[in-house]
């Protein structure tokens, strides 16, 4: 596959995968080394396209969830340039990693901006509520905002992609370094603010109970192997045995 189909792919591939198409398929698609096993299909370089997407995974790691909804850096946005980049120009997993982290940071703004966008169509949707009209609503949901998301980042990554390793790289030199490292500080604010707003749901007297439960299972458990995932399945489980109690209470669940 030539440069040219290889940008347009990977340019819907992070329009489609930031659509929120469903947020479980969604999330597996923005992971780089989801990203990776797609590159690796088009260009038929697989392994080189792996160990790229493998060391870049390791890099977002911790970006595995956005308390408040707030991400502190875009895997996608990384993934999708810096691992057909790699493959293309055959770079080391190294090289490919120093290369995407920039793109990382630079993605939380591309998301802000698509994010601003959207309240044209919420302001838009209320017009249409006034009059009734359920299709401009629909519309102003999920038609409006997609449109507008392909053309923030469609181009980007296109552009980018098929103009080389070598403008990926003079696009960041021209950035200065207060700058970038602005996007760096702001990007880890982010997080703080969404830790802020998930705070606010768990603050809650009814929720502290359970927000112990968790903590204190992971300070005392930790060491044991108890892991995030572990804790998540315990958590499920305890959330359906309080739901099948409290309905069974009220009359709801039969015997």
């Amino acid at each position: 596959m030539n440069v040219l189909a290889i940008s347009i792919f990977m340019g819907v591939y992070y329009w489609f995968c930031r659509l929120r198409f469903g947020y479980t398929f969604s999330s597996a698609l923005l992971q780089p080394t989801v990203i990776a096993v797609f590159v690796g299909l088009i260009t038929g370089e697989m392994v080189l396209s792996m160990q790229i997407g493998a060391a870049l995974q390791l890099v977002y790691l911790g970006v595995t969830s956005t308390p408040g909804g707030n991400v502190p850096s875009d895997p996608a946005l990384a993934g999708c340039i810096a691992i057909p980049l790699g493959v293309m120009a055959n770079m080391s997993p190294e090289v490919a990693v120093a290369l995407a982290i920039p793109f990382g940071v630079a993605g939380v703004f591309v998301d802000q901006l698509r994010r601003s966008t959207n309240s044209i169509w919420v302001h838009l949707a209320d017009k249409y509520a006034e009059d009734a009209n359920c299709n401009g609503i629909m519309r102003c949901a999920f038609l409006y905002p997609a449109l507008m998301g392909f053309l923030i980042r469609f181009p980007l990554v296109f552009a980018i992609n098929y103009l080389g390793a070598s403008a990926a790289a003079d696009l960041l030199a021209v950035i200065p370094d207060w700058l970038m490292h602005s996007f760096e500080i702001m990007g880890g604010i982010l997080p703080a603010l969404g830790f802020a707003i998930t705070i606010m749901v768990i603050g809650k007297k009814s929720m502290i109970p359970f927000f112990l439960i968790g903590y204190f299972a992971m300070v005392y458990f930790g060491d044991a192997g108890l892991t995030t995932m572990a804790m998540a399945i315990f958590g499920t489980c305890f959330a359906l045995i309080l739901r099948m109690i409290m309905f069974r209470k009220e009359g709801v669940l039969n015997e």
